[in-house]
């Protein structure tokens, strides 16, 4: 990736912290907004995974990896404000010094802020509407997810952004929206069929599972944002946001 492209990037950082200084409605909006498709995709992919729990769970959760991809195609696409993506195009924007690390902070407890109201928004409603039929999937699976051991928990969320941040990546670069569509899809799918964990969807996982699924642990709930937030934000910012800038010299 030369030079010029991936400046893109820190063309970006800058204009989400000149939206949300001078129009903070707007931009807490767009996060709200980036909420609602993550919990789209956790809908489209949990009631997937369901239906093909009882006769074939592998292409439940193949058709569910796949299906989840629509969030951040919403996202790329319609647009929104996702924290697990701001953690590249923050962080890149403050190692190429566009942006402060203060800055970027801003952009981060704000879009977190505004995903959590998305997520647990619809996560309500989808409750209040039935929640699909889904009440028992929830809870074969949520105690699970809640006793991941502490370092698997944190490196499958360094791994989940990784592969998120990758998918934001070629939105930002691919002009056609074929190519976009397709990279996407491949990247995203690419983290949910491995069970990696991503911070913003496990928002609307554990609001419907909370609502859905008597006894579960709300300290054990807490435990794993914080875990996942942290790996999420050490996934992108890090692991990928770094060697980009690095491997693009300036002229």
């Amino acid at each position: 990736m030369n030079y010029e492209d991936v400046q893109k990037l820190s063309n970006a950082a800058k204009g989400k912290i000149n939206l949300l200084n001078t129009n903070f409605g707007k931009y807490f909006m767009k996060a709200v907004m980036a909420g609602f498709f993550i919990v789209v995709a956790m809908i489209f992919s949990n009631v997937v995974g369901n239906v093909f729990s009882k006769t074939m769970p592998e292409w439940g959760k193949f058709l569910g990896a796949i299906v989840f991809a629509i969030a951040v195609l919403l996202i790329v696409l319609v647009g929104g404000e996702l924290f697990t993506g701001n953690n590249l195009v923050m962080a890149f924007g403050a190692f190429d010094k566009k942006v402060t690390w203060a800055e970027a902070g801003k952009v981060w407890v704000a879009s977190y802020i505004g995903n959590f109201v998305g997520c647990a928004i619809l996560s309500l409603i989808f409750v209040a509407a039935g929640a699909s039929g889904t009440k028992d999937y929830f809870a074969g699976f949520i105690n699970n997810k809640l006793t991941i051991p502490v370092s698997e928990m944190f490196f499958r969320a360094v791994l989940c952004n990784f592969f998120v941040c990758l998918a934001v990546l070629c939105g930002i670069k691919l002009k056609d929206e074929t190519a976009k569509i397709l990279m996407i899809i491949i990247c995203i799918s690419g983290f949910v069929v491995s069970g990696f964990e991503h911070c913003i969807a496990n928002m609307g996982i554990f609001v419907t599972a909370a609502c859905l699924v008597p006894g579960l642990s709300i300290p054990a709930m807490l435990k794993s944002m914080v875990i996942v937030t942290i790996g999420n934000m050490v996934g992108g910012g890090l692991l990928l946001a770094w060697p980009l800038r690095k491997m693009s010299a300036d002229k």
